[in-house]
C-alpha cells in the first residue's frame, strides 16, 4: 500500500492515475479547485470501497500562498509519500496576474510545481520507491523563456505562455535533480502526447475546435496514463532525472534540458521557498 498526491487529480489523466491507485489498493490525495469534481471524485472512490483511502483537497494552485498551505495537510497528514503526479494545467485566454505577480499559466505550470515538488521532498524521501511526475511537454523544443518578462507583460498570447511554462517546468526537473544529488527520489518529466483529457477548461470556440480534434486524433486517458504507471513501478537506473515522450527515452542533452537555464530560473524563483 503506497501513499499519492496527485495536483490537478479531479479530471483528465491526473483522475486517470488517481483511480488507478485506489483501484491497487493505495492512499490518494487529490488536490483540485473545484468542489464539484472533487465531491465527484470522493464519490468514484466510495464506489471503489476506498472511502478511507481518498482525499480532495480544494486549492487554487495558481496561488504560492495556497500550494504552502497545501505542502502543510499533506505534512499534516502522512509521514511519507511514494509519489507526486503534477498535472495541473489549464489555458488563459487573456493574461490573467496572480497575487504574487506572476501570470497565471507560468503560476500554475511551473511555479505551483517548483513549491509542491520541493516543499514535499522531506515526505518523499522516507517513501518506499519515491517519484515526483511532472506530467508536460519535454521532447518538444518550441518556446522560450522570456527571461526579462516571465510575467509576459508585454505581447501576451495564450499559446506563448504555454510554451514558455512548457520550457519552465522542463528546467524544473533538470534543477531538482541537480540540486539533489543524493535524493532517493527520481523526477519524471513526461510527455504523453495528445490525450482526451476534456475540455470543460476551454472557451469557445477553441472548446468545439479541441474537442473534434479529440474525437480522431487523442487517445484516451487509459492508455496516455499506461507508460507513466510502469515508469513509477519499474523506473530505470541511470540518475534522479527521467525524461520520457511516452516510451520513448529522451536524450538529458537536449536544448530545452540546459543545465545553466535550469539554475538561472531556479535562482530568479528560489525566493519563494525562502518566504
Amino acid at each position: 500500500m503506497r501513499t499519492y498526491v496527485v495536483a490537478g487529480g479531479t479530471n483528465g489523466m491526473g483522475r486517470g492515475l488517481a483511480l488507478h491507485f485506489l483501484r491497487r489498493g493505495d492512499h490518494v490525495t487529490v488536490v483540485g479547485s473545484d468542489p464539484g469534481r472533487g465531491k465527484l471524485f470522493l464519490d468514484e472512490a466510495a464506489g471503489l470501497g476506498a472511502t478511507q483511502r481518498a482525499a480532495f483537497l480544494r486549492a487554487d494552485l495558481t496561488s504560492a500562498a495556497e500550494n504552502a498551505r497545501v505542502v502543510k495537510e499533506i505534512q499534516a497528514r502522512h509521514d511519507a509519500l511514494d509519489g507526486l503526479i503534477c498535472t495541473a494545467l489549464r489555458p488563459f485566454s487573456q493574461r490573467v496576474e496572480t497575487p504574487d505577480g506572476y501570470e497565471a499559466t507560468f503560476a500554475l505550470y511551473y511555479v505551483s510545481r517548483f513549491l509542491l515538488a520541493y516543499g514535499l521532498t522531506g515526505l518523499l524521501e522516507r517513501g518506499e520507491n519515491p517519484m515526483i511526475v511532472n506530467i508536460c511537454g519535454v521532447g518538444v523544443t518550441k518556446g522560450v523563456i522570456h527571461w526579462d518578462d516571465l510575467s509576459l507583460k508585454n505581447g501576451y498570447g495564450s499559446i506563448k505562455a504555454m510554451l514558455q511554462g512548457g520550457r519552465a517546468t522542463d528546467l524544473l526537473g533538470v534543477a531538482y535533480a541537480r540540486n539533489h544529488p543524493d535524493a532517493r527520489t527520481r523526477y519524471l518529466l513526461h510527455h504523453p502526447g495528445f490525450t482526451n483529457s476534456g475540455t470543460d477548461s476551454l472557451k469557445q470556440p477553441t472548446k468545439a475546435v479541441i474537442k473534434l480534434l479529440a474525437r480522431f486524433a487523442a487517445q484516451p486517458v487509459e492508455k496516455s496514463i499506461a507508460p507513466i504507471i510502469e515508469l513509477m513501478d519499474d523506473p530505470p537506473g541511470g540518475g534522479g532525472l527521467l525524461a520520457y515522450d511516452r516510451r520513448r527515452r529522451l536524450d538529458a542533452s537536449l536544448p530545452s534540458l540546459d543545465p545553466a537555464a535550469a539554475q538561472r530560473l531556479y535562482d530568479l524563483t528560489s525566493h519563494l521557498l525562502r518566504s
